[in-house]
């Protein structure tokens, strides 16, 4: 794999003279010492994490809990034409759910608006992301331009992560300490760059939060070092049920580099791969993904996130299938005609047909009796 200066160095590209939205170019990426009981808050450079992506010490009685004598199945589901607009207006009885092939009785279909809870995993590793260099600039933007679209009311995280994870800053409406954290994207610590860790670790910390939640996800999509693989990776984030938004880095990168010869077969094959696990990460979680190539597109990518998860469709159902065994079940939702059990025709005001796509989770674990 290239390093980050051999990138720069193949595509002949100098980004010295660009101005980032950040403050002092000597400030390293600040890592939280480890909570210790005898440590108070004055203690860390860093505020206290407190509540949602903290694993420990946290108060269990205000978490949100699955209760296996509760069997109801929620299902965000999104459905956008062939440019990712949100198609509002379906009537609740062309919704069909089938459970392992099996059809669902929908207890409620609902639309609504309502803030996000989203956290951003950013790719901040020595690997490419060197400092005032391409893929580290394209990042600060991603993340500085979707942090500045999001409303009051919404929460945000920002995790970054290399060889670690790192939680820069908790759920908070406070849009000052998400400046500050995304202020500290400076200069990458190690070269790995774990993102099946960062990941799955994410949204294992996010499975207990209610509400319209999503990872919205900056990476090359790389993977160096990460204890889990690919397939353990994707089950996890299967049955997480966060939906994951990727932004692939360095796409016009890349290809200037490649058309230079600057690229070799194993490096193209990485990058082809990595795009791919991105891909499969969002399709699979009910999420969408992206790989600009050029700036004017960020908007309409943040466009589309925040359509997507403002506006849903939440579908409730109670699951035929009883049994509490907590194994994987398989979902699928479609539009049909309820008189012929076909697919729906979409059309537009003028009458002619949308193409268009269903988002939702592919599945979910069910519960587990409790002994």
């Amino acid at each position: 794999m290239m390093c980050g200066a051999a990138l720069l160095a193949a595509a002949g590209l100098s980004i010295g003279q660009e101005q980032g939205p950040v403050r002092d170019p000597s400030t390293t990426v600040a890592k939280p010492k480890k909570a210790d009981a005898g440590n108070n808050a004055g203690e860390s450079d860093l505020p206290p994490i407190p509540s949602r992506l903290k694993k420990d010490k946290v108060d269990i009685g205000n978490l949100p809990s699955f209760k296996s004598n509760v069997d109801i199945v929620t299902v965000d589901v999104a459905v956008v034409d062939n440019k990712g607009h949100f198609i509002p207006g379906i009537p609740p009885g062309n919704f069909r759910v089938l459970e392992d092939n099996v059809p669902q009785q929908i207890r409620g279909v609902n639309m609504g608006e309502a803030p996000m809870t989203v956290a951003m995993v950013i790719e901040f590793s020595n690997r490419f992301q060197q400092y005032w260099g391409p893929a580290w600039y394209q990042t600060l933007q991603l993340a500085w331009g979707f942090a500045s679209t999001l409303k009051p009311e919404d929460y945000v995280a920002v995790v970054a992560y290399d060889l670690r994870t790192e939680i820069l800053a908790d759920f908070t409406t406070d849009r000052s300490k998400v400046q500050e954290a995304l202020s500290r994207l400076q200069i990458p610590g190690f070269s790995e760059c774990n993102l099946f860790d960062a990941i799955t670790d994410t949204a294992d910390r996010m499975s207990g939060i209610e509400g319209r939640k999503a990872i919205v996800l900056i990476a090359s999509g790389i993977d160096t070092f990460s204890k889990i693989t690919f397939d353990q990776c994707r089950k996890s984030l299967q049955q997480s049920g966060v939906p994951i938004y990727a932004i692939g880095l360095m796409q016009t990168l890349r290809e200037l580099i490649d058309a230079r010869g600057g690229m070799g077969s194993i490096q193209r094959m990485d990058f082809l791969q990595a795009d791919n696990e991105m891909r499969t990460f969002a399709k699979e979680t009910g999420g969408q993904s992206f790989f600009p190539r050029f700036q004017g597109e960020y908007p309409s990518i943040f466009g589309q996130i925040h359509q997507a998860l403002r506006n849903q469709y939440v579908i409730t159902y109670s699951p035929s299938n009883k049994a509490h065994d907590g194994s994987f079940r398989k979902i699928k939702v479609d539009l049909v005609n309820p008189a012929t059990n076909e697919p729906l025709p979409v059309k537009d005001e003028k009458g002619k047909p949308i193409k268009y796509q269903i988002v939702a989770k592919v599945g979910y674990k069910a519960p587990r009796e409790v002994e």
